[in-house]
This record gives structure tokens, sequence and C-alpha cells, in this order.
């Protein structure tokens, strides 16, 4: 059977499946509910899950689509505090990894991992229902909350740029108009952890309200330094604090002000990641050695990080319709200097420090680095018109406009370089910009058959201006090459302090060398730059270093007469624009009062943008959005048992997944005496197309006794049915650096786990002195991939024909992308006292200390794991008043 025909084979099995389903559980609720009438029928009903993702609040029981929330009080008993990437853990289907700050968020396999100026998130988070383009530090936002609203598949009628995959939206909590209080709240647990939460809510004569709130969290890096350079800290200490006040005006049933301001500082050492690249090429599969050793050297990893943003809501109710605009403002300034490291360790390692005797040791004098810094202004207006929730036609009509200012530096720097010193990216001038008109509706055809449709037309524009490529210096002398310290303790990148951007007439060694000497804001006390190249800019000579450690010969060191400064950064600029339509048409059908069917078929896009500039020839100066349309059946069903209201949910769903873009290498300089290639930037290609299809289902089931038992269960499948690449992993820099072709058809998309299953164990007793409750959460996940190469043979090749030199297993050569079956479990235990001031909990996250590789970087000679977070346990105590 082909792959189409089984495909459609599985869309008719699913579509008969749920039919079946949405007409045979009122049966069968029925028989259960006569079977059953002796019993008590206590908590007969579940509470209503009320959801925004049409942005109506809607009972999520009856909202067509797939959709998870995740409440305040769920998240903090299962310890997942202010870890937002925690989250994960109860949600099937949802990847969050954090790389340098950013927060990656797939949905079903779909998501985007380029955290540059360059690109956007895929699946698009929100607060409050507000966009937000950088999704840097949104565990600073992930207190005092209300809930957590996860909804799968494209979202792009209602929610516009970048909701490809789905969106995550945070919803805090909203003053309250008549009551005064709040809480107090501590909490410590392992690794040092310290913290506390606050929250006040005060009324103002029953019409408006104010409630502020704020958390601090002090946590030990889950990481150890597992070298010789002891005094440097490990990646991952937090120092974290923030505050939030909301304001509420409601004088009566027609009009409603919301505003809201946050602030949130993140301090620490930044986000870790492991190399397991030196580890994998000793014979070592990340899986059998602890990813948490790490052999730090160089620079001590720092962040400082602020991101503060403000929201006002005003919707005035016209009876036939209600006028609502929103705003928003967010403001992130990210900067992160990185731990560095020689891997992971393993055993019998070497890591002593390198010397005479001891050659194959780590050279722990080794500053090479990155050095990260993003700024973002971005402001959000939204004029909407909507219906009543009582007419037969309800519909919702409006207006978006979205734009952003950005400020990125990035500085990868090798000390110790010879030629090469690192590379550049700052880009003073960065702005997007989109604008949308949407509408979107629900006709009522009967009392059970209602057709739903939506309409959304987006016109994007970006641009950037700056300067990108690298630092390369030319210092040959006759007893050997001398190399260049660059980036020693207390060097600061200058980035916009650059006196200019402009390198379009840069030509002589003067100029040239005053450039690079400009991106220096502070030299390192052991740096050479200054010596070697300090007095070219006013027409002197290259400089010479009589220092053992850049090779120099102690006696005398002179240069010959090629000595250069061999490359600057390029003159970086780009523009793109592109505009799209999103559509959805779908039907709901009530089966009976408990029970809906419905079908749903929803297009989505990510915006597209530029690359590099460097050879229009070799890289396209734009790539196209990416897009998908999703088709999706579904059934929600309330039935009783054992006298209780239960659920249970079942979807099957298909994306076609076009303009998919991967990253290729492009060269980007040539040796002009050889024609070999000396530099290589990557680019974004729009050559991918794949299919995602699968089945999710969900019940809530509810015991005699207070126990409640939820269950999730996500069926996916993936492939790639094209996309032509270079093979990053195999650049064979003794043949200049070039890199085979890669075909990806056939293969799985990164992060896409075949089955996912979580299991969530709840329970409430009443105590003659209070409440207790307890949960425990079991998840499991299926084995997946980590990059689109699925662990396939790395093929070097010898020249630009293509002709294999060797070829080498993806382990063999450093590179294993998977990620083996895990199950992680949570708990947590509550106790309230009768009046219901205080409460004292303890929680456990991922009680079995599974090590999981949420990302992984890999390029040449380049294979970096970001982890989950390990173990964690704790005790917290909350007074309520």
């Amino acid at each position: 059977m082909t792959s189409q025909c089984r495909q459609h084979a599985l869309a008719r099995a699913i579509f008969a499946a749920l039919i079946t389903t949405a007409t045979a559980l009122p049966a069968a609720a029925q028989s259960v509910q006569e079977e059953g009438k002796t019993e008590t029928r206590d908590a007969s009903t579940l509470d209503a899950v009320i959801v925004t993702v049409e942005r109506r609040e809607q009972d999520l029981q009856k909202y067509a689509g797939t959709a998870q929330t995740i409440s305040a009080e769920d998240t903090r008993a299962l310890g997942i505090n202010n870890e937002l990437r925690n989250i994960q853990a109860l949600v099937p289907g949802l990847s969050m990894a954090n790389q340098e700050g950013n927060l990656e968020i797939f949905i079903r396999g779909v998501g985007s991992s380029n955290n540059t100026e360059l690109g956007d998130p895929g699946a698009a988070p929100h607060i409050n229902g507000a966009y937000i383009p950088r999704p840097r530090g949104l565990g600073g936002m992930f207190y005092d909350i209300e809930r957590v609203e996860i909804n799968k598949g494209p979202q792009g009628t209602l929610r516009g740029r970048n909701a490809l995959a789905g969106t995550l939206n945070i919803i805090t909590k909203r003053p309250d108009l008549e009551a005064f209080g709040g809480y107090v709240q501590a909490e410590a647990g392992n690794r040092d952890h310290r913290g506390g939460e606050f929250a006040l809510n005060m009324p103002l004569g029953g019409w408006a309200a104010i409630r502020v709130a704020g958390y601090q969290v002090e946590k030990d890096s889950s990481f150890e330094n597992a070298g010789r350079m002891q005094e440097l800290d490990p990646a991952g200490i937090q120092d974290e604090h923030g505050a939030r006040v909301s304001f509420l005006y409601q004088p009566d049933d027609k009009l409603s002000v919301f505003a809201m301001a946050d602030m949130g500082k993140e301090g620490g050492t930044g986000y870790p990641g492991a190399t397991v690249y030196t580890a994998a090429e000793a014979g070592y599969l990340p899986e059998d050695l602890d990813l948490r050793k790490i052999v730090y050297r160089g620079a001590q990893g720092t962040l400082d990080s602020t991101n503060w943003g403000a929201q006002t809501n005003v919707r005035y109710d016209f009876g036939p319709v209600a006028l609502e605009y929103n705003a928003s403002y967010r403001d992130v300034d990210y900067r992160q200097t990185n731990a560095q490291s020689e891997g992971i360790l393993w055993p019998d390692r070497n890591i002593e420090p390198v010397s005479p005797a001891n050659p194959g040791g780590v050279d722990y004098d080794n500053y090479s680095t990155q050095y990260w810094m993003t700024q973002s202004q971005s402001y959000i207006h939204e004029l909407r018109l909507s219906s009543a929730d009582d007419t037969r036609l309800r519909w919702t009509t409006g207006l978006f406009h979205f734009n952003e200012d950005q400020q990125v530096g990035y500085l990868s720097l090798v000390d110790k370089g010879r030629w090469y010193s690192g590379t550049e990216f700052t880009m003073p001038k960065v702005n997007g910009r989109s604008s949308a008109a949407f509408a979107d509706g629900t006709f009522d055809v009967t009392d059970r058959l209602r057709l739903k449709g939506g309409l959304r037309y987006t016109q994007e524009e970006k641009s950037r201006y700056g300067i990108g490529g690298n630092w390369a210096l030319g210092l040959p002398g006759e007893g050997g090459d001398f190399s260049t310290r660059l980036g020693t303790p207390g060097f600061e990148p200058a980035f916009m302090k650059r006196p200019n951007f402009d390198v379009s007439n840069i030509t002589s060694q003067a100029e040239m060398a005053r450039f690079l000497l400009q991106g220096i804001l502070a030299h390192g006390r052991n740096d050479t730059i200054q010596q070697q190249i300090g007095d070219v800019p006013n027409g002197g000579a290259f400089g010479c270093v009589d220092r053992p450690d850049i090779g120099g010969d102690t006696v005398d060191c002179p240069y010959q007469s090629w000595v250069q400064v061999s490359g600057i950064p390029a003159q970086q600029f780009g523009k793109s624009k592109f505009n799209f339509t999103d559509w959805r048409v779908g039907f709901e059908f009530d089966v009976s009062d408990d029970s809906l069917l419905y079908g749903l078929i929803s297009s989505g896009h990510k915006a597209g943008g530029f690359n590099d500039t460097f050879d229009p020839q070799e890289i396209p100066e734009t790539f196209k959005p990416e897009s998908i349309v999703a088709y999706e059946i579904g059934s929600k069903n309330s039935f009783q048992m054992l006298g209780r209201t239960s659920t249970f949910n079942a979807s099957g769903f298909y994306y076609d997944y076009s303009d998919q873009v991967f990253q290729d290498l492009a060269v980007i300089a040539t040796n002009p005496s050889t024609g070999e290639a000396t530099g290589y930037s990557l680019v974004n290609r729009n050559v991918g197309k794949s299919v995602v299809y699968g089945v999710e289902l969900e019940s809530v089931l509810r015991f005699p006794g207070n126990v409640m038992l939820n269950l999730n269960a996500l069926w996916l499948d993936s492939e790639i049915k094209e996309g032509k690449v270079a093979d990053v992993r195999s650049q064979n820099y003794g043949a200049g650096g070039i890199t085979s072709i890669i075909d990806l058809s056939g293969n799985e998309l990164p992060l896409a786990s075949k089955l996912t299953f979580n299991a969530r164990l709840q329970h409430t007793m009443e105590l003659p002195f209070g409440t207790l409750d307890w949960q425990l959460l079991a998840s499991y996940r299926s084995a997946y991939y980590l990059t689109q190469y699925n662990n396939r043979d790395v093929v070097f090749i010898s020249d630009t024909a293509g002709t294999v030199d060797y070829i080498e297993g993806a382990v063999e050569a450093g590179f294993p992308d998977r990620q083996r079956a895990r199950t992680t479990v949570n708990a947590g235990i509550g106790l309230t006292t009768l009046d219901g001031h205080w409460r004292v909990e303890a929680w456990g996250n991922n009680l079995l200390d599974n090590d999981i590789s949420q990302k992984a970087l890999v390029g040449s000679g380049i294979n970096v794991r970001f982890l989950n977070d390990p173990r964690s346990y704790g005790l917290r105590l909350r007074y309520q008043f």
C-alpha cells in the first residue's frame, strides 16, 4: 500500500471511529447511569474549563478543536513553578527548550529554532492574548497566573502571525472588584532553591481594583564543573525577580478597562548546554554518560536580562456589537556571555592542564566564547468588533498592526586564533512590521448544526542594516604561525557603541585594522590584538609580540611581508515583503447535549525573512513564509460514570506543511590563489515539504471519594517529503571546508515522538483539621530525533564534483541526535487549614531524575545538547488572606 493510500485509509478509520464514539457514548453513559441510580451523586459535574482560543470565553468541552489548559494550582502542585518549559510534561505533543534564553516552542513537531533577528517563533507565545515576538524571559512571567492555554494546530485566522503550530497563552490573575485579599508564599528546595511570591488585591469602591504581585527565586545550577578551573561557576545558576501591577475599571456591565505593567529581571550564569561532540568521537553515547558534568574553561558565563512591558484592553458593549481595543508594548534587553567548556566528562578523560609533558590535556587558558545581545521594542495594536453571544450569527472582525525594532549583537571569539579570530554580527537597525485584517464567524444552521469560517489577510515587511562576517588576521612568522589573544578577562565587545557601521568603502589595511579595533570596548588583560595591529590604523607597522602563549619566538618574531588583516565583517542589509491569506472552514454538530462532533480545515503561516548578505548569486536575498494546511475531525463527550460526570475527547489530524525552511550552507569566501572555500554562511531556503498526522485522545474520569484521573495520549507520525540541503556535519576542512548534499526525504521531523502518554491521578480528602490533596503525574514520551538528520551517515567529499572521500556513521562522527524514550514522574501533596488561610505543600519534579535532551545544536564539530530540568523537590508555605 502506498504512503498516500495509507494516509487516506487512516483518515477514513479515524472518521469512522469518531462517529462511532460520538454516537455510542451517550447510550453507554445512560447504561452506566441506570446501573448507578442508588449511588450518591456528590460532585456530579465537572467544573467548566474556560478557554479563550476563539477570542471569546467558552467551555473547553464546547470548543471545536484541540486545546489544553493548565491551572495555576496544578502547575504549582507539580513543582513546575516558574520553569515554564516543564509544563510540557502535562501536554502531549508540546516540546519546549531554552537556548541562550530563547524559549523554543514546538507543537506536534512543528516550530522554529531560528532565534536570531532573521527568524521568528513557529508557535506564537502570548500573555493575556498579547503576542510576544521575542520569547525571552517567559519564565519571569509565570507567577500569580490564572492558567496557561495551549492551542494545537495553526491559529492563523484569529491569532495571526507565526501561529503556524499553535499558540501558548499565559493568562494572569485579574483584579477582583469585590474582595480585598492576597497571599504570601515562601519556598525552599534542593540545589539551594530559595524563593518567594506575593499578591495583593485592592478593590476601589466596587467599580475598580488594583492587583500587585511579585516573585523572587534563587537556585544553584544542575551542572557541575568537572574541570580543574574550579573558580568558574557552571552555567545555569538562577537569580530572578519580577513584579506586576494590574488595574481593572468596570463601572457597569458595558464598559471594561484593563491595564497591566510588568517587569522581570534575570541574572546568574546563563542558560546551559552540554557539548557531547568530543565524547561521541571518543566512542561514548550521550545517554550512557552524565551530561551534567562539564569541563569548563576560559570566561565565566554571565546573564543580564531585563524584560518589561505594558498592555491595555478597553471594551465597550453597545448591545448588538461590542468594540474592543488592545494595545501592548514589550521591551527586551538580553545579554549573555556563554559559559565555555571542553565538553562533558567521560571515563578516563585527561582533564589535567595542557603542558609540554601533557600535550593531550585541556587548555584552560583559552577564552574563546560567544557574546549575545538582543534588544527588542515591539508595539501591537488591535481593534475588534464582535457580535453578541446569543445571536444566530456570532462574528468577530478587526484590524491588527505589529511593529518591532531590534538591535542585535553577536560576537564569537577565537582566543589564540591563527588567521581567524572570530565572527561578528551587529545590527543597529532591524525592523519588522505586520498588518492584518480578519473576520471570523459561527452560524447556527439548526439548533444542532453550526458552520464556522474565518479569513485573515496579512502584509509583512522586514528590514535590517548592519555588519556581519569574520575577524581575520594573518600573522605568520619565520618560526611558525603566531596567534592572537582575544577575549581574555576584562574584554568587552562594543556592539552598539561602534562609531559607525559602514564598511562599504573600507579597503586599506589601515581602515580594516581600525574597524576591527572599534569592535572592542575594553581589551582583555592578556589580549595581544592591540599590540599586533594597534599602530596600523595610523600608517604604522604590524606589531610583534614575543610571548610563548601565542607561539612567539622568545628571542625574536620577525613577520613575513604578507602579514595582513585578511577579513572584516561585511555590510549587511536586507529587505523582504510578503503577503498571505489564512482561512478556516468547519462545522460543529451536537450529537446530543453532551456530545459534540466537529470538523475543521485551517491554515497558518510563519513569517518569511531575508538571509545574510554576501553573494546574491549563491545566497537568495529572501525566504518565503512557511505554511500549513491542517485537517482535523474530532469528538467531545461528557457522560455519567458511577454517578459522576466524566469526559472523553478524540481527534484526528493531518498537516500539509509546505515551503518549509531548512538551513543550508553556502560559500561566502574563497582563497584567491587556490580557489578553495574559506568562508561559509548558513542560509534559510524554502526547500522543504512535510506531512504530519496523528490521533489525540483525552479523558477526565471522576470516581467516588473525590478521586480524579486525567488521561492524555498522542500518536504522531511525521515525514519529510522534500528537502535537499548541505550537510553541515560533513565540512571537510582538509578539502577547503566543502560539504556534501543530503536528501532529508523520508526522515522524521525533529522533536516528533510517535507516542506520548500522560496519566495524572488526583485525590482530595477532608480531615478534622483541614483538606489534604495530592496528585501524581506520569509522562511517557517515545524516542525522537533532535535534528532533521535522523542519525543518518555523514558523507565527506573531497571536491566540488562530489567525489566521496569517506563515509562515517553519525555516532562515530560525533553527531548522535536521537533521544531515547523516557518516563518522567512529578508529584505533589498539600494541606490547607480549615479556615483556608494556611497551606503547606511538598512537590517533586522529574523524580526519576532522567536526563532528557530537549534540543540539539549540530554543525561542523558541534553537538550541543540543551537538557530538561533535573530532579527537583521542595516545600512551600502559603498564607492566603
